[in-house]
């Protein structure tokens, strides 16, 4: 049995706490490896190193650290196949969708590039008498990046290139459930010119996550997950005086408004709600026809794109739109919530509770399902599924519909259609939910923009990627400076070019 490690000062290493999770092969149900859970002591050496590393790193200008991301961007490039297919092997996303979860991660150190430009401060000539006055970023130190199974390499990417771009030094603790692609990373990292140490990939479980949480050396953590625990990352980071930026969870609304074109409507709720099984926190899991007339329109149009989806494991081909969910645990879930949506009332379009993929019965397969006349009460809409469930509540009026969106409890991402340029512009000036579309139903910013949630979908001030990254992996010192008037002697004349 396979067993992975840890990636510590610039080498994948053994763990040697004794404890391991399995990794499964999401499509048979297999254990296909073992991944070494780290002890107190593993997480105290690799933050300690960590800091010794990050002071060379730190100092090292931003120009020489952009050339590290530039050739990390033809590293990932070169391999985009490989980590795709280590990434699928775990998780179970489709092939192709594998590959859009590596570029999205590669779009964000592209923009990292551009980091001599984020780290400049500003300039003050003559603030006073003989006086300059300037701010400088300067990186934080030693931070850490908490990361999910959904996206194995473009979250773990959207805080690596920022922090380390930045001059900081990382420690990663991604998700147990498909630890492979973030190690490949860092061995990616190393390859393309980062010194040793100042990445540090550690696998663990909650004593990870405490263990980086209650050091003192640890000045920031960035997390994506669950509510849950993304408050409680963000009150135990407060606490010991750290920043946090927390993502959580999401139910993400459509609105789909009379005049919307409804074949276009219906493609996008198909694909943003069953794309990569559901589990994305930008997924569409609840659809808003306005009017019974509209409603009836789109399940008419719905039932059969959702009955010919292809469901089955990556390796029978780019025609497979989804794949399995990451464990049996998510699918009994699903299953279950599925079950109290059909108990409280909410009447079951399409049924894909008996979905059964031969050759592949013990894998996490899930079949499609859509709700109709769902209401707010239902748990099923009250509950982030994180599966390929579509639910479906019906509003009389636009204010019906918006209101929907207004007063549910997560704000991440939300979408609406219509033909209508007032009704658009309305919706997206009011609506209180931190990424909008507008006839684009996964409104996911490209990486020169800020992706973040509103309400409890995000905890903390500043946004993943974007410009907001770099406001969050540095600190601002501000320099006031006399100098008294002298004799200037001496001069070079010869152009020296930036080292």
């Amino acid at each position: 049995m396979k067993e992975i490690g840890h990636w510590i000062d610039g080498k994948e290493v053994a763990g040697t706490s004794g404890r391991f999770a399995d990794v499964y092969n999401p499509a048979t149900g297999e254990v296909q490896a073992k991944v070494a859970l780290a002890s107190d002591a593993e997480i105290t050496a690799a933050i300690d190193s960590a800091a010794k590393a990050q002071v060379k790193w730190g100092a090292t200008n931003p120009q020489r650290r952009a050339r590290v991301m530039m050739e990390m961007v033809r590293l990932i490039n070169r391999d985009m196949d490989k980590l795709a297919e280590a990434l699928s092997s775990e998780h179970g996303k489709t092939f192709p969708d594998a590959k859009g979860d590596v570029q999205r991660g590669l779009e964000v150190i592209e923009f990292c590039i551009g980091a001599p430009h984020f780290m400049k401060g500003e300039f003050t000539d003559g603030a006073g008498p003989g006086i300059d006055m300037y701010s400088m970023r300067q990186p934080l130190g030693v931070v850490a990046g908490i990361t999910p199974f959904n996206f194995p390499a473009m979250i773990p990417l959207w805080k690596m290139g920022p922090a380390l771009a930045a001059g900081n030094a990382m420690i990663l603790k991604p998700s147990e459930r498909d630890p492979s692609v973030p190690l490949m990373l860092a061995a990616l990292w190393k390859e393309a010119g980062l010194p040793d140490g100042v990445l540090q990939v550690i696998n663990g479980d909650k004593g990870a996550v405490d263990g980086l949480l209650h050091s003192d050396v640890i000045q920031a953590v960035g997390f994506v997950g669950s509510t849950p625990i993304a408050q409680y990352i963000y009150e135990e980071a407060a606490k010991t005086g750290k920043r946090a930026q927390c993502f959580g969870g999401a139910k993400n609304h459509m609105i789909i408004m009379p005049d919307a074109d409804l074949d276009q409507a219906a493609d996008a709720l198909v694909g943003a709600g069953f794309g990569a099984a559901g589990e994305r926190c930008m997924a569409i899991s609840v659809a808003v026809p306005v009017g019974d007339k509209t409603a009836d329109a789109l399940i008419e149009r719905l039932v059969p794109r959702i009955e010919k989806l292809k469901v089955g494991p990556y390796t029978a081909g780019d025609d497979v739109d989804y794949g399995p969910v990451v464990t049996k645990a998510a699918k009994d879930n699903i299953h279950r919530l599925v079950q109290t949506g059909v108990d409280q009332g909410a009447e079951l379009v399409v049924d894909g509770r008996d979905f059964s993929l031969q050759g592949y019965e013990d894998g996490f397969f899930v079949g499609p399902h859509l709700f109709d006349r769902v209401t707010p009460d239902m748990d099923i809409y009250k509950t982030e599924i994180f599966g390929p469930v579509l639910s479906t509540v019906r509003a009389q009026t636009y204010e019906e519909a918006i209101g929907l969106a207004l007063d549910h409890e997560y704000g991440n991402g939300t979408a609406i259609f219509t033909r209508d340029g007032d009704t658009a512009r309305d919706f997206a000036s009011r609506i209180n939910i931190g990424m909008v579309g507008v006839n684009v139903p996964i409104p996911v910013p490209l990486a020169y923009h800020t992706f973040g949630g509103w309400k409890k979908s995000g905890f903390g001030d500043l946004n993943q990627h974007g410009p907001d990254a770099f406001r969050f992996y540095t600190r601002t010192k501000t320099v006031t400076a006399r100098w008294p008037s002298g004799i200037k002697e001496g001069g070079e004349f010869n152009f020296k070019a930036m080292d």
